[in-house]
């Protein structure tokens, strides 16, 4: 959006003005603010010291930055790909990983060309096969014959999303299956403090930057992965934890040390999000990539197991951060947070790549565009590499007919210059003449908070105002459908209910070439 149109309604005085800014002024701000990204809840708080709360809380700028991406990949890469599983045992012959065509290039264009602007690799999944030349662990790719074990994924990745204009991140998975058969994971080992990184015999780094912090034996492992990656691969914008537990045993358990994990991330790569077990975004709550009719990016969360970033109410509740909500999840509640969705699916049925799979067709995806960044989410879709180290030629087709077709869905603002005026509550549009339209694109200066918990939108038709659709909640981006076009040259967004100022970012009008 190249211009903002703002209303500023406050809910004592419904006030309203108007202001223009651009989206590079909005994160320069965010940037000079510091945000009160949680506030913290008491078991005294009212009803409405909970709304006053959860409209005091604002996103820091890296969570800004994050929701403005919309629609980011997941690459699911690895010895599952080649074994046929979708959760590997861990004592994986790496020689089996044989990616011979490798191009992380043409994954690069692909996802550009599919209208991505970051990629998220797993660079170990569950069953602990890392893809880079690890120091901390022999199943990784220079165990494979694969480049005479020169092999480097990540590095590749890397190089290749950066060449392409996209924005890195990678997947780390708690849980790992060959840690757990050498002994490291869920040994029963107490938290004590680990220098990281923890040098090893002929390790090539001097003995500079390290950092002291409370882990487990595995917990220590991972810091010391963590550090490999985001010390030697350049920046990363996003690291994505799962909280998966390995295959084990019942009586085994490893207990994460998040607090020394997100530490670690922040020290290293202080603009990154941490995701989706994190304190800066949430899943969403299922994998089929559609949010909630009314998703909030304030909910409830309570902290669990060394500081890990929960829900208070439960992940896939209907309702997470509604009046009702606060105060249902209010007896377990530590802080209201700004933890904003994140819809992952998949583009085949699978996370990896089968080659009896077929990828979901556009119908499908736009779905899943306008249920996802159409609710305040952002989407994480995952496009899985095959045995070849290859985008799938269909695969590829597929994110450019999905990119074209969401450019037909929205194709051009139509209020873009259009005379806009405020009044208490309101923005009005007068488009010039009559146009037809049938798709609606909002969004709140979500520097200031989500506020709004209901608004409408109205055309003048007739000699009147007529509503035409509305919605609860807007947050960073809400995109309404009109079942058939309505023709008119005024319209009109109203707020009706909202917890404080609003400040609208975005009223977008649109007439689909679908």
């Amino acid at each position: 959006m190249a211009v903002s149109r703002r209303l500023f309604v406050t809910a004592a005085t419904a006030v309203a003005t108007l202001a223009v800014t651009g989206v590079a002024s909005i994160a320069a701000a965010a940037e000079a603010e510091d945000p009160r990204y949680r506030i913290p809840v008491s078991p005294d708080d009212s009803p409405s010291d909970l709304v006053r709360k959860a409209s005091q809380v604002r996103p820091t700028a890296r969570q800004i930055a994050w929701q403005r991406l919309e629609r980011t990949a997941f690459l699911h890469f690895g010895v599952n790909t080649f074994t046929g599983l979708e959760w590997g045992t861990g004592d994986e012959d790496p020689d089996v990983f044989q990616p011979t065509g490798l191009d992380t290039d043409q994954w690069a264009r692909a996802l550009r060309d599919g209208g991505f602007d970051l990629a998220i690799l797993t660079v170990k999944h569950h069953d602990g096969f890392v893809l880079y030349p690890s120091r901390y662990t022999d199943h990784t790719v220079a165990s494979s014959s694969w480049r005479d074990g020169q092999g480097d994924v990540l590095r590749s990745f890397a190089a290749s999303m950066r060449r392409y204009g996209l924005k890195v991140g990678v997947y780390i998975s708690p849980a790992d299956e060959n840690q757990y058969l050498d002994g490291v994971y869920a040994n029963g080992s107490g938290r004590s403090d680990r220098t990281i990184p923890t040098l090893v015999d002929g390790d090539d780094r001097s003995r500079g930057r390290s950092y002291t912090l409370p882990a487990t034996d595995y917990g220590a492992h991972m810091l010391n992965q963590l550090y490999e990656v985001l010390t030697e691969y350049g920046p990363v914008d996003e690291v994505w934890f799962d909280g998966a537990q390995g295959r084990i045993p019942p009586d085994k358990v490893e207990s994460y040390d998040w607090d020394s994990w997100y530490t670690l991330v922040r020290a290293l790569a202080p603009d990154a999000a941490i995701a989706v077990t994190g304190p800066d975004l949430r899943w969403v709550g299922n994998e089929s990539g559609i949010a909630r009719e009314d998703e909030w990016s304030v909910v409830p969360v309570k902290e669990n197991q060394y500081g890990r970033t929960d829900w208070a109410l439960s992940y896939d509740t209907p309702d997470e951060g509604s009046q009702d909500a606060l105060v249902t999840a209010q007896p377990v509640t530590d802080y209201l947070q700004w933890w904003p969705a994140e819809c992952d699916v998949s583009i085949r049925d699978g996370w990896f790549y089968h080659p009896d799979q077929q990828p979901k067709s556009v119908d499908y995806l736009t779905e899943i565009f306008f249920g996802s960044v159409g609710r305040n989410a952002v989407l994480l879709l995952n496009v899985p590499p095959d045995t070849d180290g290859l985008l799938h030629g269909t695969d590829v087709v597929r994110l450019r007919e999905f990119r074209e077709r969401i450019e037909r869905e929205l194709p051009r603002d139509l209020a873009a210059g259009a005379r806009t005026t405020t009044a208490p509550g309101r923005i009005t549009v007068d488009l010039g003449r009559e146009q037809e339209v049938d798709r609606v694109r909002l969004a709140e200066d979500i520097r200031h908070g989500q506020q709004v918990e209901r608004v409408v939108v109205e055309a003048f038709r007739d000699g009147g105002w007529t509503e035409v659709t509305g919605a609860g909640t807007i947050g960073a981006s809400r995109i309404l459908l009109l079942p058939t076009p309505v023709r008119a040259r005024r319209w009109r967004l109203r707020v009706t209910a909202a917890r404080g100022t609003v400040r609208i970012a975005e009223f977008g009008l649109y007439r689909s070439r679908v």
